[in-house]
């Protein structure tokens, strides 16, 4: 039998968020019936040598192009579909986060299925009418939570559900790090509330620092953990607000890292403060691999997070609320390290049974299948 030849586009490997996501796929998918391909505009970035590895074909091309002036547009777009016939793929499953549609153009010039991953939470203002066509031109949408589908796809038949998945068996409950914790001095009485993000303004840790500050007074054994690329203006912005609130010996920012697993080997608490506006969360990953190292969690009651905490009302926090959060932080510091526990272990089943990167992969290869019958 023919394999299915599938083309997984990206715009880099840069940030490994996206990137580890279309790996974790392609890797994945079943090698009797897919041949997966991967083309990214260059060859910078730590993640591009753990592609590079896996063996899988990798082509360096510019496969996107600026629209305006449209003659131009349309001229370039079709310079990309005679590269994308060089390779010859039955589907291009784009990853990009934009709202670019040339991709989408020149694949349908070349006379190739495509379809696309909505990631995140944008759609309105100048982007619209681009998400619009992007979705026009798709053979399919792979969308990541419930709300996608009621807020921008209400009556489209392309849309297939598929929520991100986590490896359970690398993201799995470990005794503490205790290098890592010697690392970033933490004592081994020291309990740890970790939140795990990228900062930029979208992510809230402005609330999670005010919320934190409220709670910690009467909980001296706490401390903050935020992991995650500080070095930009509101990394600076939260240092700031972290020594105006005298949180210094209690909040540690850790910047980039890798090694996830190790680092919530230290956490007892995992949070995600997300606020509800902007592109807000498709489907966090990062909550998906707390919960599956057996850790309680709070997320914020927005889209994407309500779905992964649907189970779990009492989880889910009023976003960019001070008092919500404080009160939530609260009930979570005064359990015991054995409840908590117990609580990581169950979101750890609830991912197990809902949110596993196989589940993830098997929906990805139906979709496929669906679309070249």
């Amino acid at each position: 039998m023919k394999k299915i030849k599938v083309l997984f586009t990206i715009p880099n490997f840069d940030t490994a968020g996206s990137g580890k996501a279309l790996f974790n796929v392609a890797t994945r998918l079943d090698s009797k019936k897919f041949e997966p391909h991967i083309a990214c505009m260059h060859n910078k970035g730590d993640f591009f040598k753990t592609v590079e590895q896996s063996g899988i074909p990798i082509h360096i091309l510019q496969y996107t192009c600026t629209m305006k002036p449209y003659f131009k547009g349309i001229s370039n777009c079709y310079k990309i579909s005679k590269q994308f016939k060089a390779i010859k793929p039955d589907i291009i499953h784009s990853f990009h986060y934009a709202a670019d549609y040339s991709e989408a153009l020149a694949s349908k010039m070349a006379g190739i299925k495509w379809v696309y991953t909505k990631k995140n939470m944008n759609w309105g203002g100048t982007s619209k009418n681009a998400w619009k066509v992007r979705s026009y031109l798709a053979t399919a949408i792979a969308i990541q939570n419930t709300d996608m589908e009621k807020l921008f796809f209400p009556n489209s038949n392309k849309t297939r559900l598929i929520p991100r998945g986590v490896n359970t068996k690398e993201f799995t409950p470990k005794y503490r790090d205790v290098n890592l914790a010697k690392q970033w001095q933490i004592k081994p009485n020291q309990r740890i509330i970790m939140c795990i993000a990228n900062l930029v303004p979208i992510k809230g840790i402005d609330v999670l620092l005010k919320a934190f500050n409220k709670t910690t007074k009467s909980q001296s054994d706490w401390r903050l953990m935020i992991v995650g690329d500080n070095n930009n203006a509101y990394g600076e912005e939260m240092e700031k607000l972290m020594h105006q609130l005298k949180l210094k010996d209690q909040v540690i920012f850790c910047g980039k890292q890798s090694q996830m697993e190790n680092y919530l080997s230290l956490a007892e608490i995992v949070v995600l403060p997300t606020l509800n506006k902007g592109r807000k969360e498709g489907s966090p990953v990062s909550l998906l691999e707390a919960m599956s190292a057996g850790k309680n969690v709070l997320g914020s009651n927005i889209p994407g997070i309500k779905d992964q905490l649907k189970d779990f009302p009492q989880s889910l926090i009023k976003a960019g609320c001070v008092d919500s959060w404080s009160h939530a932080l609260s009930l979570c510091m005064n359990r015991t390290k054995e409840d908590n526990k117990e609580l990581g272990m169950q979101f750890r089943l609830h991912v197990k049974e809902n949110y596993t990167i196989e589940r993830e992969v098997k929906r990805t290869e139906q979709m496929f299948l669906k679309i070249l019958k």
